[in-house]
């Protein structure tokens, strides 16, 4: 496995080693090179170091061009303007850097150079409730995060916390009591996703409904509540009950997102249970949570009610239960403490942002974050219907994922089978759900996921425009392509003389890298499935412009086969690391 340097930080070393030969008093200096529609890149850094030194910019970029040797990796270099640099690289080097990455499992990407322990909270569902399209997001933007930090070398702890705690347990837990069949299954054999929400869901009706309209009922949920938070055993074994039918749905809603879920990844509310009182022991012995109207509270200078009164974050309420404030702060404590984390990551709606803002400002203040351990909310904005407004169904309801799934699915088979030509229903059934669930998945990660964004099947799964359908073709092209290409194989040719499209493909491939680093420092999937919408275009560019297996001579032939394959494994890479599948054939 070996990392490869890009074209890029080739071309910044020897700028910045001629910058510091022209003016050794301005010591190590940033050619802030960018990629230019002039030439291949441009450096601008010249203008403020000449600014600094006093110098005259033009002669200053003059000079530093005299010392940078050209002919292997740079071609030419033109000082334009007041003193900016325009650089073209050699085919040569370029062809040879594709085929370095080409030649490493890894394409090169190199690993971060000091990984951490990243613990990313996602993918909340509730137990006893059926996921909505809310869910959608937490879930695929966390997965997607896993998967690319992942990818640098991170070590990543997975935690879905979901909510399995609460007063409506004692209402619940009730009500299965006195009627003891409630979640029986039918049979036997494997219970269907689809049962189990549906036992949950009637049981949650008939309990709230009763719980309404009856008072003496409403008074022995109340007490069972007490019950479920003393751990009296009966009472526990009942709510694992709930646990575990709601466990069998929310397998397989993440099943159908072709998501992996593991029970050990599963730690609720109730996980943190026993962690409370001493949370909320070190937090008042500490001064950072005082007492107030009986209630423990943290108070800030800068959050404020309507009325100008400081609204505090409330971590035990006067009657000793606790908020949600004691369960996030015990789950910091954990995933700190006993997980070494060094950052946590949660993706949690923007809605919530005061009261994580809150949260991790406390477990500053306790000590338990600090420089070394840092927190982020990846917040993420609302699914949108196309009206522009949230997402509903007809009738007002909260659309349920499942639905939302299957009807993307539906959506998927009639563009697969209107393309299809020689795939079996089997074949296209198959592909219905990879090119369905990953437009979904696709629609969500393109989006910069602080911004809400529209939920449009229909455009979703077109075929053209920024779809995943647009990028699993250009895919299933290439893959076509190299079946058909006979004795020629791919094989990088550096003598050879490039054409546009072919210089614009190769620098993009070289890219790659660099781009997996930006969007794992920031968090942000989207900047990965532009780069991949951007390698898609400029290969259908290149299709468009660049005969494959007609090229002129068996060399070019070659080559352009070399490129096809590495635009396909850096398509398929990608793609994998959005949790998006890239089928062979469509």
């Amino acid at each position: 496995m070996a990392s490869v340097p890009s074209l890029a930080s080739s071309v910044n070393q020897r700028v910045a080693d001629a910058l510091a030969s022209a003016l050794p008093e301005a010591g190590a200096a940033d050619p802030l090179l960018r990629r230019s529609d002039r030439a291949d890149f441009q450096a601008n850094g010249i203008l403020a170091l000449a600014k600094k030194a006093k110098a005259n910019p033009r002669e200053l970029a003059t000079t530093v061009v005299e010392g940078i040797p050209t002919g292997d990796l740079i071609q030419e270099i033109e000082v334009s303007g007041p003193g900016f640099l325009n650089i073209t690289i050699t085919d040569k080097a370029i062809i040879e850097t594709l085929a370095a990455r080409a030649g490493d499992d890894r394409l090169g990407v190199p690993l971060a150079a000091n990984p951490g322990t990243t613990v990313i909270d996602y993918a909340q569902p509730n137990v006893a409730k059926e996921m909505h399209v809310g869910h959608l997001r937490s879930a695929v933007i966390g997965a997607a995060m896993v998967e690319i930090l992942e990818f640098t070398g991170e070590k990543v702890v997975r935690r879905h916390h979901i909510g399995d705690w609460g007063t409506q347990f004692g209402m619940l837990i009730q009500y299965l009591l006195e009627h003891p069949h409630e979640l029986d299954h039918k049979s036997d054999e494997e219970v269907s996703g689809e049962e189990a929400m549906s036992n949950l869901n009637r049981l949650y009706k008939a309990s709230r409904a009763l719980f309404d309209s009856d008072e003496e009922f409403k008074t022995r949920a109340r007490a069972r509540v007490v019950d479920l938070q003393a751990g009296e055993p009966e009472t526990l074994a009942l709510w694992q009950r709930f646990v575990d039918e709601s466990k069998i749905y929310f397998y397989s809603v993440f099943d159908k997102l072709d998501m992996d879920v593991q029970d050990a990844d599963v730690v609720g509310e109730s996980g943190y249970n026993d962690m409370l009182v001493e949370t909320c022991k070190l937090l008042e012995e500490s001064g950072v949570a005082v007492r107030s109207n009986g209630a423990l509270c943290v108070f800030f200078d800068d959050v404020k009610g309507p009325d100008g009164n400081p609204t505090p974050l409330i971590v035990q309420k006067s009657d000793g239960g606790f908020g949600y404030a004691a369960t996030d702060l015990s789950a910091i404590r954990d995933r700190v403490g006993k997980l070494g984390a060094t950052e946590l990551i949660y993706v949690v709606d923007a809605r919530q942002s005061l009261h994580f803002k809150m949260v991790f400002e406390t477990a500053r203040r306790a000590g338990w974050l600090n420089d070394e351990v840092k927190a982020v909310q990846l917040a993420f904005g609302t699914v949108l219907g196309k009206d522009g407004k949230p997402f509903k169904t007809r009738e007002g309801e909260t659309v349920r994922l499942v639905d939302l799934l299957d009807e993307a699915i539906d959506r998927a088979a009639a563009v697969v089978r209107e393309k299809a030509k020689d795939l079996s229903e089997a074949e296209i059934g198959e592909r219905a759900v990879q090119v369905g669930i990953g437009a979904v998945k696709y629609a969500d990660l393109s989006t910069s996921a602080a911004r809400d964004y529209k939920f449009d099947l229909d455009q979703m799964v077109s075929l053209t425009g920024d779809t995943s359908v647009y990028l699993q073709y250009a895919y299933a092209r290439i893959q076509s392509i190299l079946r058909k290409s006979g004795d020629a194989q791919p094989t990088a040719h550096p003598e050879l003389a490039l054409a546009p499209a072919e210089r614009a493909l190769g620098l993009h491939l070289d890219h790659f890298g660099e781009l997996i680093a930006e969007a794992a420092s920031e968090h942000a999937p989207h900047k990965l499935a532009a780069y991949l919408y951007q390698l898609a275009s400029l290969y259908t560019t290149f299709y468009a412009e660049c005969p494959v297996l007609k090229a002129d001579t068996p060399a070019q032939v070659e080559n352009r086969l070399f490129l096809c394959d590495l635009t396909a494994r850096t398509l398929g890479k990608g793609m994998s690391l959005l949790g998006i599948r890239t089928p062979e054939k469509l």
